[in-house]
């Protein structure tokens, strides 16, 4: 076996024979690594080591080409070529977030790998136009995610079925439910509900929301999704309570106004395109005074205009049609819409840890995802994402925020 090699800018990059261009162009890019550890084992056996020496940092991990392919793809296609690769079996890692961040970590200098070549991603790009969330379009991209069934994610989200982050209050080793009962909470906290309050949630999920704002803050509650699977779920969970729960698209709905409306991780889903529309629809269901509380995960100012310019892994594969905002942009818009942002409350830390405890379960529960019809490729396109989102919050590079906002009271007539 070769023994390990490693390598540093300036010092020429010893490869096998064999290896084409692209991976003398990938593993030259990874000379530059600037933050973490990175020991990759090529495909005849030999080691190459890039960044820090082995163990001097916090971020170590390792990467085995199984063949050149990874190396054609990345350059090719970014991190949707990379993130295929691996569902293709051709590279693993014993440990996938913490690759995850040693790329996230190193953008800059990686940016040919991170971001692909232009024309490699044009045919992904003409498809995330084509994914517009028009009422058409978003009742087709919700059903492409959301209804995979709630079989499928009843076995690894946890008994309160919320899909998005949870709040541990400081204590991360606090139990999942408790936490995303604590979200809830607060969302509805922070958005004044108070009892016999009409409250609106618009992406109203499997219930969550609902079930706690009916039966612990005395409210009535209208609830719209576009997802079969999740309304049948959420209509069963509410049954008995002050709750009306639609399959309507929030641009639909006309019985305003509402005390108090929340909204939790639906941003994420409307697009960019359509951001007005929702802001607009938010200011125009709530009464004058009255407060929203929208959860939304949010993507760094500074990679914002790299971000909207092209298209990712996750837009490809797991959310199509989905743009996430800055902080930046999420505040024009609300303000543009006649809404003040009177709360900001950021917690991805928590988030981070909420994805890691969905990746084990996700991971230990593989054999029931695979009886229940879905196949080892959607099996590592699932694990793929979860790491790929845990290692983004770790990374600070997203961050998941609950904005309070305020309709501006009606002025006094004269």
């Amino acid at each position: 076996m070769t023994p390990t090699t490693t390598t540093a800018p300036g010092f020429p990059l010893a490869l096998p024979q064999d290896a084409p261009r692209a991976a003398r162009t990938v593993l030259g890019l990874l000379q530059r690594l600037t933050h973490g550890s990175l020991t990759v084992r090529l495909p005849d056996d030999s080691v190459r080591h890039f960044g820090a020496a082995p163990g001097s940092s916090t971020l170590t991990t390792s990467l085995t080409l199984r063949n050149w392919e990874p190396c054609r793809a990345a350059l090719r296609s970014g991190d949707i070529g990379f993130a295929e690769s691996y569902i293709a079996g051709d590279w693993g890692t014993p440990n996938l977030v913490e690759l995850m961040q040693v790329v996230i970590a190193n953008r800059r200098a990686l940016e040919d790998v991170v971001y692909g070549h232009w024309l490699g991603r044009l045919a992904y790009r003409l498809r995330h136009r084509l994914n517009r969330n028009s009422r058409t379009g978003s009742a087709r991209n919700i059903h492409a995610h959301y209804d995979l069934g709630n079989a499928f994610y009843a076995a690894w989200l946890d008994e309160t079925m919320n899909y998005s982050a949870a709040w541990f209050e400081g204590d991360l080793a606090r139990p999942l439910p408790e936490a995303q009962r604590a979200k809830v909470a607060r969302a509805l906290d922070r958005a004044g509900v108070k009892a016999g309050d009409r409250v609106l949630e618009i992406g109203c999920g499997w219930g969550a929301l609902a079930e706690m704002a009916a039966r612990e803050f005395g409210a009535s509650v209208t609830g719209v999704t576009l997802s079969t699977e999740q309304l049948a779920y959420a209509r069963e969970r509410t049954a008995g309570l002050p709750v009306d729960l639609r399959l309507q698209d929030y641009r639909d709905i006309s019985d305003a106004p509402f005390d108090a409306i929340c909204s939790i991780e639906m941003v994420e889903a409307v697009g960019r395109d359509y951001w007005p529309a929702y802001f607009q629809a938010v200011h125009r269901l709530l009464k004058p005074g009255g407060r929203a509380c929208v959860q939304t995960i949010v993507i760094d100012d500074r990679l914002f205009e790299r971000y909207i310019g092209a298209t990712d892994f996750i837009q490809q594969y797991i959310f199509p049609g989905g743009c996430l905002p800055c902080p930046r942009e999420f505040r024009r818009a609300a303000e543009a819409a006649g809404l003040e942002v009177v709360n900001e409350f950021a917690f991805g830390a928590d988030y981070a840890e909420t994805l890691r405890r969905w990746r084990e379960r996700f991971l230990a529960q593989r054999a029931t995802v695979l009886q229940q019809g879905f196949d080892e490729r959607f099996s590592r396109i699932w694990e793929f994402y979860l790491a790929y989102c845990e290692a983004a919050f770790l990374q600070q590079s997203t961050d998941v925020v609950q904005y309070t906002l305020r309709k501006r009271p009606t002025p006094p007539a004269g």
